[in-house]
């Protein structure tokens, strides 16, 4: 049996700082480094999510190899019971360290609405099974992610380079001997490669705090009552192994029931295994020294979940039922052509499906052209990872996002591949465009096209200017054969405001039945 005397609530503790010190490797790592190869798997993280994992291959129809490892953790489960939730999710880990500094504004363990992630749950899987995708939107990973991808980190950058500028310009050379090794240093090792900047940023932040917030209701709140991840695991666990063991005469002690983070133990001092995340604060601060740890020998009553048949009922009603709507906008007859998928996206349905929100794709975009998606793809297509040619582009020789991609949503393309893989079509806005519009020479969108064989060229026209002259001019036109839609021409047209050139999805190589004639009529 484990007892007091192990200080397991050590090895916990350690646990919980090295499995966060890696999750930060990683999340720093997926980054652009000087070469188009990541050399660690930065999205580990996702595919040992078993909801993830059950969610994307019910929504695609398919198992997901790339999310086998999820079933190491289950195994595990079985095993220890709930450790995962303990000792490894990252999540977790921030909310233990936020406790200080967020207090309950009711000290206690009601655990209110622990059913709720149960039912939730259910309503994710069957909604997803039906063309729903909604997992990315609670799952603790991608929500975690998302918002350190999108808003934290971008904002440390600004934080760092705003601080040391001030350092460097303002500061006698002294000081600046002390800050730009430090600087330095930051850039190597912690800093991003570039300062991005992202859509929803805000959004994905306020999300974020959002779970941090929720403490002041209860401790652990979202792991309690909301975390999907936490109720696939509370299932596993009912069967585990591992049991915790309450004293069955403690008298009016209930410093156990007062410390525990996750609500566990009852009045009786029984220690649910659904809710137990092995955290041990009960083993090393109980006054008797009479809980402990142990495999039981003996069969065991199973934990009841304690759901109510209707309310769970209904929660599959309503995931069942949602999908069915999605065919009824407008979008479903009339997609928005400019939404451009990013390189090596599978067909819509099926890219909905698996793309997780996680962020990971837009993090390592080089061009910064990777943006999450407001409602241009639904309320289902929330946060998922479209181009914005103009805040940025696809890089030519870039397939990063491919290899940062936890669940196949986007293709890993060789770089001979993404190279022909033709994700939009550009047009040319003749009321904006300068050698049309203005009688003004302007080559910019050409001098950036990347491919090859120019897919951009020029015919030469006598045009009126703004001074009512007969002018030559280069006027640019596309090739589509050649335009795989990277944007770069959008990105960089000197115009204010919006482009004169624009990227639109006509012709992408995931749906050759988008024809290309839809820029004609853009025209």
């Amino acid at each position: 049996m484990l007892k007091k005397g192990m200080k397991l609530l050590h090895w916990r503790r350690l646990s919980q700082i090295s499995c966060f010190v890696l999750f930060l490797f990683l999340f720093i790592k997926t980054d652009y480094s000087g070469s188009n190869e990541l050399p660690y798997a930065v999205n580990i993280l996702f595919r040992i999510d078993p909801f993830l994992a059950a969610s994307v291959s019910l929504a695609s129809k398919t198992l997901i190899s790339l999310m086998w490892p999820s079933l190491i953790f289950i195994g595990l489960t079985f095993i220890f019971g709930r450790f995962f939730c303990g000792w490894v999710c990252p999540m977790g880990t921030l909310l233990d360290a936020s406790h200080n500094f967020i207090p309950q504004a009711r000290p206690g363990n009601a655990n209110r609405f622990r059913s709720f992630k149960f039912y939730l749950l259910a309503f994710l899987l069957i909604a997803a099974f039906l063309g729903l995708p909604a997992s990315g939107y609670f799952d603790p990973f991608s929500i975690l992610v998302r918002g350190l991808a999108l808003s934290v980190y971008p904002a440390l950058n600004v934080l760092a380079t705003s601080f040391f500028t001030f350092t460097y310009l303002q500061m006698p050379a002294w000081v600046n001997m002390l800050t730009e090794p430090v600087y330095g240093f930051l850039k190597e090792t912690i800093l991003p490669f570039q300062q991005n900047h992202h859509d929803l940023a805000f959004v994905s932040f306020i999300i974020l705090v959002t779970i941090f917030i929720l403490e002041r209701l209860e401790r652990r709140f979202f792991c309690r009552s909301t975390c999907p991840v936490g109720a696939v695991y509370a299932i596993a666990a009912r069967f585990s192994l591992m049991r915790g063991k309450g004293g069955a005469k403690c008298g009016k002690c209930r410093n156990c029931m007062n410390i525990c983070r996750m609500g566990a133990i009852d009045e009786e001092r029984h220690i649910s295994p659904l809710d137990c995340n092995l955290c041990m604060d009960c083993v090393d601060m109980c006054p008797g020294n009479k809980i402990s740890f142990g495999f039981q020998q003996k069969e065991v009553t199973r934990p009841v979940f304690a759901l109510s048949r209707r309310t769970f009922l209904s929660s599959l009603a309503l995931g069942a039922a949602l999908p069915f709507f999605l065919d009824t906008r407008t979008m479903a007859k009339s997609p928005d052509p400019y939404l451009v998928r990013p390189p090596g996206a599978l067909p819509e349905d099926e890219f909905l499906g698996r793309c997780v929100r996680c962020g990971e794709c837009m993090k390592v975009c080089i061009g910064n052209g990777l943006q999450p998606t407001f409602l241009a793809a639904g309320i289902d297509g929330l946060f998922s990872p479209r181009l914005n040619a103009r805040s940025g582009y696809c890089e030519f020789n870039c397939t990063l996002c491919g290899q940062v991609c936890p669940t196949g949503a986007l293709a890993e393309l060789t770089l001979a591949q993404k190279h022909v893989t033709k994700i939009g079509n550009v047009f040319f806005d003749k009321n904006r465009c300068l050698p049309y519009a203005k009688g003004i020479p302007c080559i910019v969108c050409e001098e950036h096209c990347p491919t090859p064989d120019k897919a951009i060229l020029f015919r030469e026209a006598q045009v009126l200017n703004s001074k009512n002259e007969n002018v030559w001019v280069k006027q640019p036109y596309v090739i589509d054969e050649r335009c795989i839609g990277c944007g770069i021409c959008e990105t960089k047209c000197p115009l204010p405001g919006t482009s004169a050139v624009r990227v639109t999805s006509a012709g992408e190589s995931r749906n050759p039945r988008n024809a290309l004639p839809v820029q004609s009529l853009l025209y």
